[in-house]
């Protein structure tokens, strides 16, 4: 897809598509009302079923994977997987421990390769183009996962990636605040993003050169949108969200808002789902 002539890009993402038929409802309605051009499904959680149902409804609507190994449910019985779920096929809630334990422990490290497929092939199975791979709570950045990814790419289909690094000066100018999680998540994250660079490359796989949202921590509201998009940067990048019709009702607001669609044909950004790179 060519470029705009303001030589800006922009996928607009909704993740945790099939969470719930609350999430489901809103990434639909913000694709089909508003700006949202891709979406990460869950393969493992409730709403997956019906997610799929709708995205066969909307073929426009790139669906990526969004891996989920902490946090949410697995694809395999806790038996084949006994390190990293309970009975009840979830994984840990806590992402910090749970990432020290995934980056310490080579007996983790098979179950994690074995879940990571498993995922892969429910995805597969749905019968959706892959559009893009990322992970929930951007843990397919940490080291150990991306290892996997990595070794693995071609066999999974891997060909467009979530490279999450989120501009952070830019960030600070455009909402200020929030000083801790901010700084830390930018040094986290620039250096997950950096060190995650040259094998991308070296395997063909595609990515943006910007990811908003991650500095937001759940803000991404209307007035937020209409201050990032005459602030976009040159170039492809991604902008983040996780609309429902509850709990971030204000995400799903500001992807529907008649000013931010008004805004974004005046500034001349062209929107495109991850195929489109």
């Amino acid at each position: 897809m060519a470029r705009p002539e303001s030589g800006r890009r922009l996928i607009v993402n909704a993740d945790d598509f099939g969470r719930s038929r609350s999430i489901n409802q809103a990434v639909i309605r913000a694709h089909q009302e508003g700006i949202l051009t891709t979406t990460s499904l869950m393969v493992n959680e409730p709403g997956a079923q019906d997610a799929v149902r709708l995205a066969r409804e909307n073929p426009k609507l790139g669906v990526g994977l969004h891996l989920s190994l902490i946090c949410g449910r697995s694809a395999l019985k806790p038996t084949e997987i006994p390190g990293l779920t309970d009975e009840r096929y979830r994984f840990s809630r806590r992402p910090a421990l749970a990432g020290m334990r995934y980056f310490l422990s080579p007996r983790l490290r098979s179950e994690l390769r074995k879940e990571i497929h498993a995922q892969f092939e429910r995805f597969r199975l749905t019968g959706l183009p892959l559009d893009h791979v990322n992970g929930h709570l951007h843990l397919h950045l940490h080291p150990t996962v991306f290892s996997l990814l990595r070794h693995h790419a071609r066999k999974l289909g891997i060909q467009r990636f979530r490279l999450t690094r989120d501009p952070f000066w830019l960030s600070v100018r455009l909402s200020p605040g929030r000083w801790f999680y901010r700084v830390s998540h930018a040094v986290v994250f620039g250096c997950l993003a950096w060190r995650a660079r040259g094998p991308l490359a070296r395997l063909g796989i595609r990515h943006t050169d910007a990811v908003f949202g991650l500095l937001q921590d759940g803000v991404v509201d209307e007035e937020y949108l209409l201050r990032l998009l005459p602030a976009l940067p040159r170039g492809d990048s991604e902008l983040y969200s996780h609309p429902s019709m509850n709990h971030f009702k204000h995400e799903l607001d500001a992807l529907i808002s008649p000013r931010v669609k008004d805004l974004t044909r005046e500034c001349g950004i062209n929107l495109i789902r991850y195929q489109d790179l």
